[in-house]
């Protein structure tokens, strides 16, 4: 079986699978109680670093001892970047450190940490965290203890001695709210309170969990993030100079294979025509309508080849019509369900992407996969534009560069969306384009 999936452009943080509830709890659970020794340390460190490389520095000691502490730094932030995922349900970038430029000396070498961003942001980091940590690993512990001391409440409440005479100040909470001191009162109150904190306890942990990822990911990752966005929208810029590209090599070859040559031909029938007028006119007569008939179909092939540069019709109607009119007039009969809001529009780049793809679907089920049906669906959910094309052809398409349907992949790249392709041997054939869908 052969399964090609694009992916979201390379460096882009995309949602991770959804776990369920109770391994969620577990991981932020174990986030929230880790952290809490983990910041107490890198605090330690990093001050201690940084008041004894301060100190020092007008003596050069200290400059060492600084460069040490931002590596200090750097490390608890890579193990902080590390649980991130985890907790956020979703991928997050390491951002680049600055490096020294090849061929410098060795001091420079040394102090380049002290001129990163990056790092002095761990730094502020280790120096945050701890006044969050703190709370939260108080929050976390306190819930849990009352959830599953309220829960098992029955197995221990027997073998507390209550009612003391030495101690008559002390006073059950089934006291405090006025109900009569029994072992079924408190068993029952306690079992009520535990099962309240029980059914809270995944919010709460959920939302410590989250008030420390979130300072993280916004002083660890937020410099990967600009860098990866950079580099997405570089992608895209060069899918699209690629599919461009790939479209004008196309385009010089259809005219040079079609209507060049039919009109070279029309122009050599004319000029026959020309010379025959006086002694064949008859052959004249059969030679101009010849020339016609050539002059019809190069018209045609022109139309077709202006339909594929920029239809009309999805220009002035839409990605409904203009997808109407492509099913109409594909030699495969097609299924179309086109899912949009009467008269909605998409911008034109995402319109364009979307009617090529099934119209380069539709042509590819035509000529290669002897596909006797095939079904195309559009729709707009969640902000994506999901357009899908399947044949129950013969199947084997792949989407690996030098084939057609990369060229098809870097137009969808180019406006922020993706291709996947399903077609294993002996189909069915499944092209998926996402693209964006404001």
């Amino acid at each position: 079986m052969i399964t090609d999936t694009a992916v979201l452009p390379a460096g882009r943080p995309g949602r991770l699978p959804q776990r369920s509830w109770w391994r969620q709890l577990g991981v932020d659970t174990g986030y929230v109680l880790l952290a809490f020794p983990l910041s107490v340390l890198a605090f330690v460190l990093v001050v201690t670093g940084l008041s004894v490389g301060t100190g020092l520095v007008v003596v050069w000691v200290g400059v060492p001892l600084l460069v040490g502490t931002l590596f200090t730094a750097r490390g608890f932030a890579a193990l902080e970047r590390s649980q991130l995922p985890a907790v956020l349900r979703r991928a997050v970038p390491t951002p680049g450190y600055r490096t020294a430029a090849p061929g410098a000396s060795a001091l420079r070498r040394s102090v380049t940490p002290l001129r990163d961003a990056q790092c002095w942001l761990d730094v502020l980091h280790a120096l945050l965290r701890m006044a969050v940590a703190i709370p939260a690993f108080v929050v976390a512990v306190v819930w849990w203890s009352i959830t599953l001391a309220g829960l098992t409440s029955a197995t221990w409440d027997g073998a507390i001695p209550y009612g003391r005479a030495e101690e008559p100040e002390n006073h059950t909470l089934p006291e405090i709210l006025g109900m009569a001191d029994t072992g079924t009162n408190r068993v029952l109150l306690y079992t009520a309170i535990g099962l309240l904190f029980a059914l809270t306890l995944p919010a709460v942990v959920r939302g410590c969990a989250l008030a420390q990822a979130q300072l993280g990911r916004g002083l660890l990752t937020w410099r990967g993030e600009a860098q990866a966005e950079i580099g997405r929208l570089a992608e895209g810029r060069d899918a699209a100079v690629a599919a461009e590209a790939v479209a004008l090599r196309r385009l010089e070859r259809d005219i040079h294979d079609g209507p060049q040559q039919r009109l070279v031909r029309l122009s050599m029938d004319l000029h026959r025509a020309e010379r025959m007028l006086e002694r064949d006119p008859a052959g004249a007569r059969t030679t101009l309508r010849e020339a016609a008939e050539q002059t019809r179909e190069t018209l045609e092939e022109l139309r077709a080849l202006s339909r594929g540069i920029a239809p009309p019709v999805l220009a002035d109607r839409g990605l409904a019509a203009a997808l109407a009119a492509v099913a109409a007039r594909s030699p495969v009969p097609v299924e179309l369900a086109v899912d949009l809001e009467p008269g909605q529009r998409l911008p034109p780049a995402v319109e364009n992407s979307a009617y090529f793809l099934v119209s380069e679907a539709l042509a590819n089920a035509a000529k290669h996969s002897e596909a006797t049906v095939a079904r195309v669906t559009v729709g707009c959910a969640a902000r994506r534009l999901r357009v899908e094309v399947e044949d129950d052809g013969r199947g084997g398409a792949v989407l690996a560069p030098g084939h057609g349907l990369a060229g098809l992949a870097d137009r969808l790249r180019a406006v922020d969306g993706a291709l996947a392709v399903d077609s294993p041997r002996g189909g069915p054939t499944r092209l998926i384009g996402d693209l964006p869908c404001p």
